[in-house]
């Protein structure tokens, strides 16, 4: 099996491109691993639904048109595509089980991350004592932490989860 990102390098990617980034670079972020990965690969993955779809973004210079990038949670999306492909999940139940679980995983981070967000400016907009300041920051860390591991096992039991077949309806069609 190819090596896969670890959590670590995973959040060094997701800091260094905040932003999103193209197809063509998390492609490349995959080939030293050994990871089979083309951009039609990558494309495919989008138009199953397992990836998210890139949003248009200028360039500076005149005529330089605009790129495709994609949220940089791409990265780790394909990090446990790849992982579950490799523990035998074809990619129907792989799409089964983020069609079901990972919009509302996502959506999760996004309302977690907003809201953090706006109370480090709440923070910042306020005159507080030093040490209620220090303890408020403690707490949104350990807050950040708390909703990073939820996600993780979230992610987790969707991955088992996709692993599994649903129960078959009952055969007189009572539904139980």
């Amino acid at each position: 099996m190819a090596q896969l990102l670890d959590p670590h390098q995973l959040e060094q990617i997701e800091r260094d491109h905040a932003k999103g980034l193209p197809a063509r670079d998390i492609v490349e972020i995959f080939r030293p691993l050994g990871v089979k990965l083309s951009e039609a690969t990558f494309r495919k993955y989008v138009q199953v639904g397992l990836l998210p779809r890139s949003r248009r973004v200028g360039r500076k210079g005149k005529h330089r048109g605009s790129q495709g990038l994609y949220p940089v949670g791409a990265v780790r999306r394909i990090n446990v595509i790849k992982r579950m492909m490799a523990e035998g999940l074809t990619l129907q139940e792989i799409s089964r089980s983020f069609v079901c679980f990972r919009n509302d995983i996502e959506e999760l981070e996004r309302v977690l991350d907003t809201a953090l967000a706006r109370q480090l400016e709440e923070l910042q907009a306020r005159d507080l004592p030093q040490e209620m300041r220090r303890s408020l920051e403690r707490a949104m860390g350990e807050a950040r932490r708390d909703g990073k591991r939820l996600v993780r096992q979230l992610e987790l039991i969707a991955s088992q989860l996709a692993a599994t077949e649903p129960r078959a309806p009952p055969a007189d069609g009572t539904g139980g």
